[in-house]
């Protein structure tokens, strides 16, 4: 029932993506299966370093023949995997124990539709400074190890998952669907249009609040020129009007402030 497939999108960026299969080899053990999938990358270093981390780590591979966007790359890969499924950015670093949490999280939270780690860099998912870029931990495995050992989770809830490492559950795609390829087409809204579907269906969306994934953002996009701007925001307005009033009072609240102030008190403890 808590088996978690590993889908990675992948366009460009080599240094960031060899980064993060690297650590992704390193913590790879609770995964049931790992997908890779190569959006027609133009680096033509990508194709090797994939190829070479597939066979080392018995993972799948898949190229594609043209370029077709993050958003249905990233469908592919939901598709693909019949379980539970971690759709992570290939500008991510995974730390020690981040499976562990994501595990306990689905045997945990009921009708639980997303779950998304903290980082240094995810917007409302931020740690330990909310809506900012933070500094990343000298050590992140030993820091993980700690915020995983010393804290127990509570799963807050949040409006949106943040989704540059984010589980969606098997009972989600079922209930859901997937992401909106005809809407966001390349990226950015996909992830708050699908929380906000899930939350309509009776779902959960919550941070995993005892695991900590690096972000470093934005490296796949920038080969193409795309990022955030105010087009992304009309596409998601024009199927939930109300989503600014909804993100508006949850930043204005922080309902995460005493999270995690906790957290730095349980991880500051030896």
């Amino acid at each position: 029932m808590c088996q978690i497939d590993i889908v990675v999108p992948i366009y460009n960026a080599y240094n960031c993506v060899k980064d993060c299969l690297t650590s992704l080899a390193q913590h790879q053990k609770l995964a049931e299966n790992i997908y890779l999938l190569d959006d027609c990358s133009t680096d033509v270093r990508i194709k090797p370093l994939l190829q070479r981390f597939a066979d080392e780590n018995n993972w799948s591979v898949l190229y594609q023949s043209e370029n077709k966007g993050f958003v249905k790359t990233a469908n592919q890969g939901l598709k693909l995997s019949k379980n539970n499924t971690v759709l992570l950015n290939s500008d991510t670093v995974v730390c020690q124990y981040w499976l562990h949490g994501f595990k306990q999280c689905l045997e945990s939270v009921a009708d639980l539709a997303t779950a998304t780690a903290w980082s240094n860099n995810a917007e409302i998912c931020s740690f330990p400074e909310f809506l900012k870029n933070n500094i990343i931990p000298k050590d992140i495995n030993k820091f993980s190890q700690k915020l995983y050992k010393n804290y127990s989770p509570v799963y807050p809830e949040i409006p949106t998952a943040v989704g540059f490492c984010m589980l969606i559950t098997k009972r989600a795609k079922k209930v859901v669907g997937y992401l909106d390829e005809k809407q966001f087409g390349h990226g950015y809204g996909e992830e708050n249009d699908y929380s906000l579907r899930a939350t309509k269906a009776g779902l959960n969306n919550i941070v995993c609040d005892n695991i900590y994934v690096v972000h470093v953002g934005n490296q796949s996009f920038s080969d193409l020129g795309i990022k955030p701007d105010e087009n992304s925001m009309k596409r998601l307005l024009e199927k939930h009007p109300d989503y600014l009033k909804l993100i508006h009072e949850f930043i204005d609240n922080d309902p995460l402030a005493e999270v995690r102030m906790e957290i730095l008190k349980k991880i500051s403890q030896d």
